[in-house]
């Protein structure tokens, strides 16, 4: 009888500890650490997206706010108590636009719209895996691969439009397959399309999409895996290829969307880059199948030239401290270079601030594979 009754309580024990393992994690709650203030700043502030590792629901959103000198993480969460899975599973670009901020959920096939002062949940737009998020007189486009992910016989993605006031799609329009960023000129949307989910098949063109009529006006043959594309002031495009990571290099691109031709090329790998005034900042972690490491390298390209300056946008030696640059922007008021680092992946990332003239200001940690930036006013 003794023995059964020991039995029965080891059993209850057992149970209730496999109950406690298989409860979902609870969501991260914000953190705050203190920078220096400035109460003059153009800018409020900017949000910043932390992707977050692919399956673990771990996206998250950051908040600079300038004039207090305060980073805020994690502030979702916060925000939105009520939402389970707190932002979703891998957040791959973030806007705002109006009164709205737009967050795109890449594993959540969703695109998650808040208020841009509280953060907090307005509506939910479910577009089966999106990519990118671009905007245009009243209206949201976002680029979609559709399909699964990582599955090699996709058909050719999509690009929704979709009405900033009632937040419903009202249109979409087929392109490439995998398209990645857009831009827009004019009366016109460029996508790049990059075909990633098929190696053996990259896709090499951009899309160009008449606003008016939604349609395919027609594709620019450019180079394989397209990823990134820019707008400058002068009418041009910035677009970049990432070759095929062993024996196809990485090329930089620029487009005149006035002929719809490329125009000029150049032979560096660019990850990304952020266009302010005549300045390209970019860098770029190219990977190499043959050697299975990266090679990390900065840039800075005159745009109105288009030349090369040969020179790096950080001065002090700091990049040697950055593993893994992954998202860049460039403050338009006080020319404040911002780059991520997202590290090994899977830990908190670092958010680095550099003056105009390369040397660091600050840093500060950020979620899981920092991002994509949105600057607020």
């Amino acid at each position: 009888m003794k023995y059964k009754y020991r039995l029965l309580i080891i059993l209850c024990a057992l149970m209730s500890f496999v109950g406690a393992c298989r409860k979902d994690p609870k969501p991260l709650k914000e953190e705050s650490e203190e920078l220096t203030a400035d109460p003059s700043s153009v800018a409020k502030g900017f949000y910043l997206v932390n992707e977050g590792v692919s399956n673990m629901n771990k996206a998250s959103v950051d908040y600079l706010d300038f004039r207090k000198g305060l980073y805020r993480r994690n502030i979702y969460n916060e925000a939105n108590p009520t939402v389970v899975k707190g932002l979703g599973d891998v957040a791959n670009d973030i806007a705002v636009y109006g009164s709205k901020l737009y967050v795109v959920v890449n594993g959540s096939d969703k695109v998650e719209v808040m208020d841009v002062n509280t953060s907090k949940k307005i509506a939910q737009i479910n577009i089966l895996n999106c990519r990118y998020i671009t905007f245009h007189n009243g209206k949201v486009y976002v680029s979609a691969y559709l399909g699964e992910v990582g599955n090699p016989n996709a058909a050719n993605g999509i690009v929704a439009q979709i009405d900033t006031a009632t937040l419903r799609e009202e249109r979409r329009v087929e392109v490439g397959r995998q398209p990645e960023e857009m831009a827009v000129a004019g009366e016109k949307i460029y996508v790049a399309n990059s075909g990633g989910y098929n190696p053996s098949n990259y896709e090499r063109t951009v899309s160009v999409i008449d606003i008016a009529s939604f349609k395919v006006l027609k594709n620019i043959d450019v180079a394989i895996n397209l990823h990134r594309i820019k707008a400058d002031k002068y009418g041009d495009l910035y677009v970049t290829s990432r070759g095929d990571y062993y024996d196809i290099p990485s090329k930089l691109f620029v487009i005149d969307t006035r002929t719809e031709s490329i125009k000029k090329s150049f032979d560096i790998a660019v990850s990304n880059l952020a266009i302010d005034d005549d300045t390209a900042y970019f860098y770029s972690t190219e990977f190499s199948y043959h050697t299975g490491k990266y090679t990390v390298t900065y840039g800075m390209l005159d745009v109105r030239d288009e030349q090369l300056n040969g020179k790096q946008f950080i001065t002090d030696g700091t990049e040697a401290k950055i593993m893994r640059p992954y998202g860049i922007a460039v403050n338009p008021h006080t020319k404040d270079i911002f780059v991520t680092d997202a590290k090994d992946y899977v830990s908190p990332g670092e958010l680095y601030c550099f003056d105009s003239t390369g040397k660091r200001k600050y840093s500060v940690t950020t979620g899981d594979i920092p991002a994509h930036f949105a600057f607020v006013y």
